[in-house]
């Protein structure tokens, strides 16, 4: 190859081997850089952690406390990583994040439901069991109110909660599942009617209509989904009925109630009793 040719060549590699370190480094920056949402992530989950830990040790949460893991040049943006903490808290965990005194910026955190140690079920430390609970009252009311033992387990296993091997937030998933939640009342767990071999289906249990509701439930499921629950229709008409038909039966119980009292006041109203009758008779008010 002549000389001129060579050096042609190699003037053409050097061009283009610039070109791919350029092109190369346009691509990594993001990676040795990261963007302010990557951060803002890191940010969330130590916000997270600090919070339930918190939490477990039962200690008040104050907003200077939750300041001090905050590098200062997020501090600006603290709001926002405290909004998206609270957030993961409902989804994971099943509790709110809420303010208990305004003036010295104290918060608490409470469960969605009354389970047993606000949330962790049994007593001591431990983390909340509440949004456990809430994703399988969830399934079982998508499921048309009744869903199978492998229809529970085939949901928690893409949450990745297996039966048999002890979860790091909620323990022995199925003692809990199967035993705990079923004494408390919040799931009835039965066999299915002819079935053989013998196969369970899950309910929910009388504490968990108490407590919440479907569209309570749905609202849950869609705040993980960041939707609303009319983006479910078929179950959002459902939850919306059973609201409107839990609303018209408190209606004569209240009603009920206010004639018994308005009956008891006026029994206590028409005549003084005697020291005989009270002592004969301690069932008049006052």
């Amino acid at each position: 190859m002549p000389r001129r040719r060579k050096n042609k060549l190699r003037i053409h590699e050097k061009h283009h081997s610039t070109m791919e370190n350029k092109q190369s480094s346009s691509k990594t920056l993001p990676l040795t850089v990261q963007p302010p949402r990557d951060s803002l992530t890191k940010m969330t989950g130590m916000l997270v952690q600090f919070l339930m830990q918190m939490y477990e040790m039962r200690k008040p949460i104050r907003e200077a406390d939750m300041l001090k893991i905050v590098p200062e040049k997020y501090k600006n943006r603290f709001l926002e990583i405290l909004r998206r903490a609270s957030f993961s808290m409902e989804v994971v965990f099943g509790v709110d994040l809420k303010v208990v005194d305004a003036t010295k910026h104290a918060y608490d955190i409470v469960s969605k439901m009354d389970l047993p140690n606000n949330g962790r079920v049994s007593r001591g430390r431990g983390f909340p069991k509440t949004g456990l609970l809430m994703n399988i009252l969830g399934v079982i009311f998508l499921k048309g109110n009744c869903a199978t033992e492998q229809n529970i387990w085939e949901f928690l296993n893409k949450m990745r909660v297996y039966a048999g091997k002890r979860h790091f937030l909620f323990g022995e998933p199925r003692k809990l599942i199967t035993q705990d939640f079923v004494k408390l009342k919040y799931l009835e767990y039965r066999q299915v009617p002819s079935s053989n071999p013998p196969c369970y289906e899950f309910l929910w249990g009388p504490r968990a209509y108490a407590e919440t509701s479907k569209l309570k439930v749905l609202q849950f499921l869609a705040t993980i989904n960041r939707t609303i629950p009319s983006a479910f229709p078929p179950w959002y008409l459902e939850a919306v009925q059973d609201e409107q038909e839990r609303a018209q039966a408190t209606i004569p119980l209240k009603a009920d109630a206010n004639a018994m009292a308005v009956n008891d006041s006026r029994s206590c109203l028409t005549a003084p009793p005697t020291p005989g009758e009270i002592e004969a008779d301690s069932s008049c008010c006052g």
